[in-house]
């Protein structure tokens, strides 16, 4: 394989997280007591104020939205790209707390969850997790554990238990010893292993691939994991359409259970590409759900 490690230069993971846990409780409570209409209207002051405010995410929207909508980029398509993303922040409240009727959702793919006896789900900062397990739990019965570094886990169990003191969404946390046994031990209770596989705060080895026609670094972690542990990999995104509306995708990106030895390196490294080619696309077709506010592309050697 042609991947290598290279320093996370981005450093998104230092990043101070802009909000507090009790302003969160706060619009948790609005949000439920007040509904979803009511409440979507705090939602323009505050992309406002996030938009003034983050001259680097600013940048970064600009610079993506240029090669997203192969166009110049206007205030207005700054203002739709944060409040997207708002937007689905402010949903994930519903979603949390199960209150899946505020919400439609189509769904494609679907099929590709019924294989079995544990699966890897790879995502990406594109749409909104929240829509895709809300529609796991409520048409599959889908249960699943999310993979993630250990500080981040920390933040979003944080976070969700904001939302909902009852949440029942399972973290594991990398960088913990035994990580590498709970993931193998749900995937044989039948779990879903998902991760958001387009970035990492650590050095691990990553690969070149092409994005929008722009070289990214994607981290090979992940699908080096689902190849290890001889797992199908899947594809998801949730795209925000606007309104209540969210359409559901999941492709096929790799089967690794019936790997012949030698070929592991190369199967990764198909599955990346499928991956890559996979985000290029929903960028394109639904460009305002990119939530990488940051030079997701600057490690490349453009």
């Amino acid at each position: 394989m042609t991947a290598h490690p290279t320093a996370d230069r981005s450093n998104w993971a230092a990043t101070p997280e802009r909000g507090s846990l009790s302003l969160l409780r706060f619009m948790t409570w609005c949000s439920l007591k007040f509904g979803r209409q009511a409440t979507r209207l705090l939602l323009h002051p505050i992309t406002i104020y996030f938009l003034l405010s983050s001259p680097k995410g600013r940048r970064a929207s600009r610079s993506y939205l240029e090669h997203a909508l192969r166009r110049p980029v206007r205030w207005p398509d700054l203002y739709r790209h944060f409040l997207s993303f708002a937007s689905t922040i402010h949903d994930r409240t519903y979603l949390i707390n199960c209150r899946f009727d505020q919400f439609e959702f189509e769904i494609h793919g679907e099929h590709l969850l019924e294989q079995g006896n544990g699966l890897f789900l790879m995502g990406a900062h594109l749409g909104s997790f929240e829509a895709i397990s809300a529609v796991g739990k409520k048409n599959a019965g889908l249960c699943v554990a999310m993979l993630m570094h250990e500080a981040n886990a920390q933040k979003i169990n944080a976070a969700l238990l904001a939302i909902n003191p009852q949440s029942d969404q399972e973290i594991i946390g990398l960088g913990n010893l035994d990580a590498m046994l709970k993931v193998e031990a749900r995937l044989k209770d039948g779990y879903a292993v998902g991760v958001l596989a387009d970035r990492t705060p650590g050095n691990e080895a990553r690969h070149p691939v092409e994005i929008l026609n722009r070289t990214a670094q994607i981290p090979v972690g992940p699908f080096r994991m689902a190849a290890l542990l001889k797992r199908p990999a899947i594809f998801m995104t949730g795209l925000y359409l606007g309104g209540n509306r969210y359409a559901i995708h999941f492709d096929r990106l790799a089967d690794f259970s019936a790997l012949k030895p030698g070929e592991r390196d190369q199967a990764i490294k198909a599955a990346i590409m499928r991956y890559a080619e996979l985000l290029d696309h929903y960028c394109k077709s639904a460009p305002y759900n990119w939530f990488n506010f940051f030079d997701f592309w600057q490690d490349s050697t453009e």
